[in-house]
């Protein structure tokens, strides 16, 4: 059983709709029995950092999850303001992150960007494999996902960077450290893209 990490914030029965349509049965939870017997997890999220991390603490999930994350190795997929919560910092706010990655949410750089483009970042973009990974595993050709967020990954470790996307300069879009991985885009917004992206997740960790 795939389990969705509920804990208020964001559009969580996309992600199960999605898992659906590719046959994998997926419940949603803040249930800490459940997720102690989840076979894989997953983290969505939209919103402010801060809030997010008020969230998981206030719904007592933090423990759980660093416990089946970290010790007992149950692969877990971030998606958006998820993946985010798993770096150690964010410029949005001055709660701590999970800290399961080396590496800090940052604004994007206005300057960088360019003046033709707004902030947050949202739509459609291509994104660049970095290094091979199950996640990517017989993925349609020019694999382009569906973006919303003003924030990015800034990661210390190169070799946790999985694939880049660009807006008006190159970011990490999704990463993956042993058990855990993340994307910034939103796989259950991604079409056939990201169908296959979820289906990898659920085979092939």
């Amino acid at each position: 059983m795939i389990t969705i990490i509920d804990y208020g914030v964001g559009n969580l029965s996309s992600i199960k709709n999605m898992l659906k349509r590719i046959g994998v049965a997926a419940n949603i939870t803040n249930n800490l029995a459940e997720i102690e017997v989840a076979e894989k997890l997953i983290l969505p999220g939209v919103g402010h950092f801060n809030y997010g991390m008020q969230q998981l603490h206030k719904s007592n999930l933090v423990p759980i999850l660093n416990q089946r994350v970290l010790q007992q190795k149950v692969p877990l997929l971030g998606i958006c303001l998820g993946v985010q919560l798993l770096t150690k910092t964010s410029e949005e706010g001055n709660e701590p992150g999970l800290g399961w990655i080396d590496g800090t949410t940052i604004a994007f750089d206005k300057a960088k960007i360019g003046n033709d483009k707004k902030i947050p970042h949202m739509g459609w973009s291509d994104v660049n494999s970095y290094q091979q990974s199950k996640l990517f595993i017989n993925m349609p050709e020019d694999p382009r996902f569906y973006f919303v967020h003003s924030y990015h990954l800034q990661l210390n470790n190169p070799n946790n960077v999985l694939v880049n996307a660009s807006y008006g300069y190159e970011f990490a879009a999704g990463i993956e450290h042993e058990n855990i991985l993340g994307v910034q885009f939103h796989p259950e917004k991604s079409h056939k893209f990201g169908m296959k992206l979820l289906e990898n997740f659920v085979l092939n960790y």
